[in-house]
């Protein structure tokens, strides 16, 4: 990144630290880690922030509620594939409504496997999480990774990152003791959660899941999660920090419900609703650079997460 853009990038992160604080009050003495902040380009800025593409880095994608089958789905993996020629991801996380309708193996088939095959050829590797419109049957298929677990962890192969990867649809005690286990006992320096029911969403189709927000974001906020994604609502959507987390809906990569989002929200950042869209990712050291792309592969936002960090004593 030229060092114009480097030092318009940490102005635009000082300033936005500074909102958060006098917004927030500053940020409370029992929590553990200083918020996530993003920055990102001006609304009407001419270029989006660019991957970094470094070597080393690890490049993934996310999204959600795909499984259709459809022209469109196809048409956005397209973009998926033109982008992996040139930013060799090598991992995506699905967030949920892998497969809508059936869910025998012919559904595998034609749901999956043929419009994904360019990137499975290519060794890039699935791991799914379950939606509401999933079989859970799913987590035996090989080619979703999830091992026959509904709920599961992993690390990344590069860079020193954890997926948690949950079952939103069931948040039975057990989930929810095993989850606080898990994050308590994570050293890794980013902490990356991904299921299917957004805890914070403006759409108007399911907006926020305020009963598992009760349940999950006090984990997040206490055991240092930087990034939350989920899906469900067919829209793509970013959130300003909530108590230092970023939260993004990738749920429009095969369905979408146009003009749903609600940028009046409070919590609403950024979004788009026009058309289907994917999230890719790219998390070097303490930051994480992020392009929403639309079918048409227009990138449609973008910018840099900044890991939440343990506070000094």
């Amino acid at each position: 990144m030229p060092c114009l853009r480097r030092l318009s990038l940490a102005i635009t992160l000082l300033l936005s630290s500074l909102l958060i604080a006098q917004s927030c009050g500053g940020v409370s003495t029992d929590q553990p880690a200083g918020p996530a902040v993003v920055a990102s380009p001006p609304a009407k800025a001419a270029e989006p922030v660019a991957f970094p593409n470094a070597d080393g880095s690890l490049k993934f994608l996310a999204f959600g509620d795909f499984g259709t089958g459809e022209a469109a789905q196809t048409q956005l993996v397209r973009q998926m594939t033109a982008l992996h020629e040139r930013f060799k991801y090598e991992l995506v996380i699905t967030l949920g409504d892998n497969l809508y309708g059936t869910n025998n193996g012919q559904a595998y088939r034609t749901k999956f496997e043929i419009p994904y095959k360019p990137l499975i050829d290519a060794g890039v590797k699935f791991r799914a999480s379950l939606g509401n419109h999933d079989n859970v049957n799913q987590t035996k298929y090989e080619l979703f990774g999830m091992n026959g677990e509904r709920f599961y962890t992993f690390k990344a192969p590069k860079q020193n990152v954890r997926f948690f990867a949950l079952d939103s649809s069931s948040p039975v005690a057990a989930q929810i003791e095993w989850l606080e286990k898990e994050l308590k006992s994570s050293t890794d320096e980013w902490k990356i959660a991904y299921f299917h029911h957004p805890l914070y969403s403006s759409a108007r189709g399911h907006g926020s899941t305020e009963s598992l927000r009760k349940v999950l974001e006090p984990l997040f906020v206490r055991y240092n999660v930087s990034v939350v994604m989920a899906g469900h609502d067919h829209a793509y959507e970013r959130t300003k920090p909530q108590q230092g987390i970023v939260y993004f809906v990738a749920g429009s990569a095969g369905k979408l419900r146009k003009g749903d989002l609600n940028r009046r929200s409070p919590f609403f950042e950024a979004g788009y609703d026009a058309d289907l869209a994917f999230l890719a990712c790219e998390i070097h050291g303490d930051d994480m650079f992020f392009q929403a792309i639309s079918r048409t592969g227009a990138i449609v936002d973008s910018g840099v997460v900044i890991r939440r960090k343990e506070k000094l004593q």
